[in-house]
């Protein structure tokens, strides 16, 4: 029983972290094979060999123990003469542990590559970083170290050539190949980057939904060919000179985007080639400011904002290799902006060359209640088949919107003849041609309407602010007419005209404020404003029903986030629906 016992203890004892020379006592570490016995015996000179070879004194835990222990007492039973056995046993079984031990970490390598996702060139981690480019990184450890790891980092180390190769290991997934990061897409299926031959540059207007045929409209009236609509927005190709002149005239485009290139899309590393193939050093370099923003529609994408994140890093790695440096990112008023949009299938990059949107013409600070956006406005006068000649009417005017974006028309001033343009913080601006552009524009101009344009509103300070609002928009000042007035009792200041009004709705109004507004604002339209036309825009889709009357069209809009129509209105002295049957009243009311 007490040899079994001590080759237990042996064993124990031999799997301690480091192994020190018997002939340096007291260096503070734990001795192996009854070594505390020995040293208890020969204190003195244990006390002078230490004094002698300027060793460390005894550990204070060692002096501290004033008994031995029972693995002491029992190693104070061991015969002398079996000390070199033991120590051979002890050699044995340390060497025997180190090499399961290197043979078990091989092991757990091998399987870490056979299993882990995170190791493929490509792969998108929880930070939105690319692995591929962590290969110097060292390979990842075990949080918790124990005596086996402590060995490992202290053994000598073992020749590179001893570790096997990337290509021999082990594969990542079995069955299938790793996959291979797009960093450059087949040019067959990559469209240009460059004007074509004629140096024309194929162009997207976004607009609001609903307006697209009219935007078409608009751009075929300024004279560009090849104009299509699309799903919210229109395409046509322009050289350089036409997108300044589109950013200029456009009342109805949320922004003009040149698309510069278009590549399939699977992976987001094929995003990154996309933008690393475009010659982005011919409209803005490392010493101007960047914004990258993306739009989808069904992508397989799962997150927009990685997506966003390899455009911008294919954008300035191309620069970086171009011009040796990279741009800084700017979110709130960069130089250069960028759009990527994706669909099932496909990534195409925009260069945005109107800066702000559009529908920013500069003049609007007091927005009132429920304002319209410009280009919205200006669409709805479209629709309307509004013309200069004949007198309009807002009986809901709030910040006059409607009525300045109709004055502009009527006096022929472009929309962006006061604002700034993305365009001009490009390279190679051609500052000439841009102000012959807006010369040209202000050369046909002209200075009085040919129709009275009036607004009213109950609200006072709406009044005020649309007042404010014509101030900043350098229209003569007398070329609208804002007046404090009732839409319920005010007069048809034409024996004709057109009424374009945004109405209250939605949160606006209320069941209460309703059943006093529309029964009393019908009669007095059909009382003072027979042979007039009326135009409303509403998310109310009852709004006929309490009008009592029935719309010639409802053309679906998006105002903002609300689903609107446009409800386009005959009127009639006294109202058409007197001399109907009961079945056509029926069917209106329908």
């Amino acid at each position: 029983m007490t040899d079994s016992s001590s080759d237990k203890s042996r064993k124990t004892l031999s799997l301690k972290p480091r192994e020190e020379s018997s002939d340096k006592p007291g260096n503070g570490t734990r001795m192996r094979t009854g070594a505390r016995a020995r040293h208890a015996s020969f204190e003195p000179r244990r006390a002078a060999n230490a004094a002698a070879t300027d060793t460390e004194p005894a550990a204070p835990q060692q002096a501290r123990r004033a008994a031995p222990t029972p693995s002491e007492r029992r190693n104070n039973d061991r015969k002398p003469e079996d000390r070199p056995a033991r120590q051979a046993h002890a050699r044995q079984t340390t060497q025997s542990t180190r090499s399961t031990d290197s043979r078990s970490a091989d092991t757990r390598r091998a399987s870490d590559t056979r299993r882990s996702p995170d190791t493929r060139p490509g792969t998108r981690t929880r930070h939105g970083a690319d692995t591929e480019n962590r290969t110097d990184r060292p390979r990842r450890e075990s949080a918790k170290p124990g005596p086996r790891d402590h060995d490992r980092r202290n053994a000598p180390s073992r020749p590179q050539a001893a570790r096997p190769e990337r290509s021999d290991r082990p594969a990542r997934q079995p069955g299938r190949e790793p996959r291979q990061p797009a960093r450059h897409a087949a040019p067959a299926q990559r469209q240009a980057a460059v004007p074509d031959n004629n140096g024309l540059y194929a162009v997207f207007a976004p607009c609001p939904q609903g307006l697209e045929q009219s935007l078409a409209d608009e751009l075929l009236a300024l004279g560009y060919a090849d104009v299509r609509a699309d799903r919210a927005g229109c395409r046509f190709r322009t050289d350089w000179t036409g997108i300044m002149r589109a950013n200029l005239h456009s009342r109805l485009a949320t922004r003009i985007l040149v698309q510069v290139g278009q590549a399939p899309v699977h992976h987001e590393d094929d995003i990154l080639a996309l933008a690393r193939s475009i010659p982005w050093e011919r409209w803005f370099g490392p010493e101007q400011t960047l914004r990258v923003d993306t739009s989808a529609i069904r992508s397989p994408m799962q997150s927009l904002q990685y997506c966003n994140l390899r455009a911008k890093d294919g954008i300035c790695d191309r620069l970086r290799e171009r011009e040796g440096a990279r741009p800084d990112v700017d979110t709130v008023r960069p130089d250069a902006r960028v759009h990527l949009f994706l669909t099932e299938d496909t990534g195409t990059l925009y260069l945005d060359t109107s800066g702000e949107s559009l529908f920013k013409r500069g003049w609007r600070f007091d927005k009132g209640e429920a304002p319209l956006r410009e280009n919205l406005a200006a669409g709805m006068l479209a629709l309307s088949g509004w013309t200069p000649g004949h007198a309009l009417l807002d009986p809901f005017c709030g910040s006059g919107t409607i009525l300045i974006e109709a004055a502009h028309i009527a006096l022929g001033i472009p929309p962006g003849i006061s604002r700034p343009f993305g365009f001009m913080r490009l390279r190679d601006h051609d500052k000439n041609a841009w102000h012959a552009l807006k010369d040209a524009a202000l050369a046909t101009a002209r200075t009085q309407a040919e129709a009275p344009l009036i607004g009213f509103d109950i609200n006072a300070d709406a009044i005020a602010a649309a007042r404010q609002n014509l101030l900043r928009s350098t229209l003569p000042g007398d070329v609208i007419r804002f007046e404090q007035g009732d839409a319920r009792t005010i007069d048809a200041p034409a024996t004709q005209g057109w009424i374009i009004a945004n109405p209250p709705y939605g949160e606006r109004m209320t069941a209460q404020d309703g059943a006093a507004l529309w029964p009393a604002w019908a009669s007095n339209l059909k009382q003072k404003f027979g042979g007039w036309q009326l135009h409303a825009i509403s998310s109310d889709l009852d709004l006929p029903k309490h009008l009592r009357l029935k719309p010639l069209r409802r053309t679906p809009l998006r105002n903002g986030a609300l689903d609107c129509r446009l409800f386009a209105f005959e009127l009639v002295q006294e109202s058409y629906r007197d001399n109907k049957t009961p079945k056509a009243v029926a069917d209106d009311q329908g």
